[in-house]
């Protein structure tokens, strides 16, 4: 159990450590590419840093445990939504911005979390659903690219290519750290929960949902502190909407399976009401608050409640 604690420990340090370079190197493709923060944080950051969910959900349908990737995933979407922005404005001591660019560009992206909940109300899910649910999260990354039209990064310095590629190797080697972090904080938690008692039907959903969270966690934790919120929201924002419809997709277009319809019925519910609260707070004067952030932590604590309750 002390090794285990270790490994939690050093896993810990790792997705600290690579949040911390990630950013750095993320603003500097940025400025390469003249990319926005959002997007950098949207596309960028949010599609790799879904690489933990990918291989978590791959083995499950692997293991034929199929339900335990997607409860993973989706108490990991309900955990960003609200634990992670609460805790970063917690850490951070100061509300969250949130631009204009931003509010408009997302006025659908509730309605894209929807479609997963609406093709598993039967508790199934077929390749032609998981096809659909890949396509309508390309088309929603695709709609973000295009609308990349301000907030970019300006420099008198030019950027040489080798700088470039130089920066692109560093920033997927310090998104590795972020990887192979929260595999192992996930493996020790679990570890960790069986030898405490903990029922293991909530594993996927709180323990592994929350563990795959860390990457995005201390991303914007790291980003915040530089004043990038966008570069945060966009992160968040990405990885849900990446969680819910392209991975959850490839999980059907893997192995077409069924799970518990309390999945849809208690978790996916909740994951749409943590979506319609997180945008209701930032549009409300386009900033979340420190008010605000207790009633999206108070939220994920009601989630926990019930998800226990539903399991017994």
């Amino acid at each position: 159990m002390i090794e285990n604690i270790f490994i939690f420990a050093v896993s810990f340090f790792l997705i600290f450590k690579g949040a911390t370079l990630s950013t750095k190197y993320a603003f500097n493709i940025a400025r390469s590419y003249k990319l926005s923060k959002y997007v950098v944080g949207f596309i960028i950051v949010s599609v790799i840093s879904i690489i933990p969910e990918v291989f978590i959900s791959v083995n499950s349908a692997i293991e034929k445990v199929p339900s335990l990737g997607l409860g993973a995933l989706f108490g990991g979407n309900i955990a960003d939504m609200t634990l992670v922005f609460a805790i970063i404005i917690f850490v951070s001591g100061r509300g969250i911005k949130v631009d204009s660019k931003i509010l408009k560009e997302n006025v659908l992206y509730p309605l894209f979390l929807i479609i997963p909940i609406f093709l598993g109300l039967d508790g199934f899910y077929s390749r032609l659903e998981g096809l659909t649910l890949i396509v309508a999260g390309i088309i929603f990354y695709y709609l973000a690219l295009r609308n990349n039209k301000e907030d970019t990064y300006t420099t008198e310095v030019p950027i040489d290519n080798n700088t470039r590629r130089r920066d692109m190797l560093l920033f997927l080697l310090t998104i590795s750290l972020l990887i192979i972090g929260s595999h192992f904080i996930v493996t020790s938690a679990v570890i960790l929960s069986n030898y405490l008692g903990v029922n293991q039907s909530m594993i996927g959903i709180i323990i592994i949902g929350v563990g795959t969270t860390m990457p995005e966690l201390f991303f914007c934790l790291s980003a915040v502190k530089k004043n990038h919120d966008s570069l945060a929201v966009g992160d968040i924002l990405g990885t849900v909407l990446a969680d819910a419809t392209i991975v959850v997709g490839l999980l059907a277009l893997i192995s077409p399976f069924a799970f518990p319809q309390k999945i849809i019925y208690s978790t996916g519910i909740f994951m749409i009401l943590s979506s319609f609260l997180l945008f209701y707070f930032m549009r409300s004067g386009k900033f979340v608050s420190k008010k605000e952030s207790y009633f999206l932590f108070l939220f994920w604590l009601l989630f926990v409640f019930v998800e226990i309750v539903v399991s017994r």
